[in-house]
């Protein structure tokens, strides 16, 4: 199920603490392993918010979102999983169908409220996975802006 060669992208674990914002790279494995990412996120332990985002090939992007219960998931195109490994885990732990491979639909799958607590109302969110014409990091991009981390956020991108 997965694509031909390496998978591209990027992915960044964003901790709020003390009222200030942090991004850091995450390992290349978080961008195919989605157990990796939970995992790598897991260890960044804080009195506020951790999760993680990740834009794999420039198809589509996840939101990962450690809790106490679990993990919060967020997947902009459910038919992602038709092609790669790590959206159709996302799918798994939601427990959702992969959409029909005919399908031309940009349908997310998971919680568009796992960021409303940060600044980025559902609506807001569920406006930026619709956006089909841009790609994911200008898409998170924007997630950023909303939520208050653009600046930590675009320095991060240009180191890597």
């Amino acid at each position: 199920m997965a694509v031909d060669g390496p998978v591209t992208g990027f992915a960044v674990a964003v901790v709020r603490e003390d009222g200030r914002w942090r991004c850091e790279r995450l390992d290349d494995a978080a961008l195919t392993e989605l157990d990796t990412t939970i995992t790598e996120l897991r260890k960044l332990r804080s009195t506020g918010a951790v999760f993680g985002l990740l834009a794999v090939d420039d198809e589509f992007f996840v939101v990962v979102r450690p809790t106490p219960s679990g993990v919060s998931l967020l997947l902009s195109d459910a038919a992602a999983a038709l092609d790669y490994d790590i959206a159709a885990d996302v799918l798994d732990l939601l427990r959702a169908d992969a959409p029909d491979d005919d399908d031309d639909v940009v349908w997310p799958a998971g919680d568009l409220e796992i960021l409303a607590d940060l600044g980025m109302p559902k609506a807001e969110l569920e406006v930026i996975v619709n956006e089909v014409e841009l790609y994911p990091d200008e898409q998170l991009q924007m997630v950023a802006q909303r939520c208050g981390f653009a600046d930590e956020f675009s320095a991060l991108l240009e180191e890597l």
